[in-house]
């Protein structure tokens, strides 16, 4: 009798190939899990509708159900659908939105139960709220994700900042996130309202395209009309690095961005000097590219460290390293705010700060935007777009 080899460490063995089979079970508990609570709430649940509403509606779910996996796989694998991209990621963010108020209808309905309220026609009611309150904030969310981000303004004290830099003006960018639908006119309209800022440096925090710089080449040729007196920085986010990170830090560069790749710039006004320092994504090192990894001591190799620091990094996560170093201002995006409620629970198990401005250590700042596009799902559901105008303070205050 033939004896198997062991499952060894490297992937060659039995333990590797149930590994994909493992993920594959994973991934349809999860969308079962997303699944049916809007389901059981809608059509189960005593709703008792008449056969052909739940018929139909048990269809569409389970048409769901069943065409995800695929979708997600043609949009977003190798072959990079985007009309396929742009369903999968639809329904992605209406399940989500179901999903939850799903959840909080059935308790709802499970508290009326137990009280005896409501009757015969409770479930048909939590089930009507449920339908209309989620298409509702279904579109307003889109709406929200489709529109030119508001300003949000904000004062940032700097205790090291010198008196000439004082006032100095840093717009910021952040997960513009080009991509299946196009948004070619919206990055234009976002350029005029970065203009119409009159900065004197303009930040991008990272993810500026789900897709290369050839599938994005339309979206991203605004920013090269996006003016400051002093610098345009630029640092790369996660997702750059599954659609040719080095492609992007050449695209920005072609647009006159400064790509801190590692690396700073000095910028002077009034006599006073602030270095603008930048590190590649958390992520860049298990991406497996040549001298891609974050790296502060690189971004600061050579720079006076009696300066203050601007440091931009895409992950909020990115602060104890900042703070570690005696960085005054890390500017961070990533996180999207959560994008959909309440998403935003689940990003604060992940990095530090959702949104904001906060205080990390003696001397570092941490400013955290909620980004200026949407990733995947286009919808923004109580977690707003932005284009963040931070005006540099010299000197402290008590608060952050």
């Amino acid at each position: 009798m033939r004896s198997e080899p062991a499952p060894r460490p490297d992937g060659n063995g039995r333990r590797a190939r149930r590994s994909p089979l493992r993920r594959l079970a994973v991934v349809l508990l999860v969308l079962l899990a997303l699944w049916l609570p809007p389901w059981w709430t809608l059509f189960g649940s005593g709703t008792h509708w008449p056969f052909p509403v739940s018929a139909v509606g048990t269809v569409l779910f389970a048409g769901w159900l069943v065409s995800f996996p695929f979708l997600m796989v043609a949009g977003h694998g190798p072959r990079r659908s985007d009309r396929a991209a742009r369903v999968a990621d639809t329904g992605l963010g209406v399940i989500w939105v179901l999903f939850t108020w799903s959840v909080l209808g059935g308790l709802v309905n499970l508290v009326a139960a137990g009280l005896d309220l409501g009757g015969t026609g409770r479930a048909r009611a939590v089930a009507g709220v449920v339908a209309g309150l989620s298409a509702g904030l279904l579109a307003w969310g889109h709406h929200e994700a489709m529109r030119v981000p508001r300003v949000r303004r904000l004062d940032v004290h700097l205790p090291r900042l010198g008196a000439g830099l004082d006032g100095t003006r840093v717009v910021v960018l952040a997960d513009t996130h080009y991509g299946p639908i196009d948004r070619a006119a919206w990055s234009a309209r976002v350029t005029e309202a970065v203009n119409a800022l009159d900065p004197d440096v303009v930040v991008h925090a990272g993810d500026i395209a789900d897709g290369t710089p050839a599938q994005r080449r339309e979206q991203s040729a605004p920013l090269g009309k996006v003016r400051a007196r002093l610098a345009k920085v630029y640092v790369t986010g996660n997702h750059e690095y599954s659609s040719e990170a080095q492609g992007w830090l050449d695209r920005m560069a072609e647009l006159g961005w400064e790509a801190l790749h590692n690396r700073h710039v000095l910028v002077e006004r009034g006599g006073d000097s602030l270095v603008l320092a930048g590190v590649d994504d958390v992520t860049a090192e298990s991406s497996g590219l040549t001298g891609h990894r974050a790296n502060l001591l690189g971004a600061l190799a050579g720079a006076d460290r009696q300066h203050p620091v601007l440091l931009v990094a895409h992950q909020p996560k990115f602060v104890p390293q900042a703070a570690a170093a005696g960085i005054d201002l890390q500017i961070s995006g990533h996180t999207h705010g959560g994008q959909i409620w309440p998403f935003n629970f689940l990003v604060r198990l992940d990095q530090p700060v959702v949104h904001g401005l906060s205080r990390h250590g003696e001397r570092t700042r941490l400013y955290t935007s909620r980004g200026t596009g949407f990733w995947g799902p286009p919808f923004r559901v109580f977690a707003p777009s932005e284009i963040t105008l931070l005006t540099l303070r010299a000197g402290d205050r008590k608060s952050v």
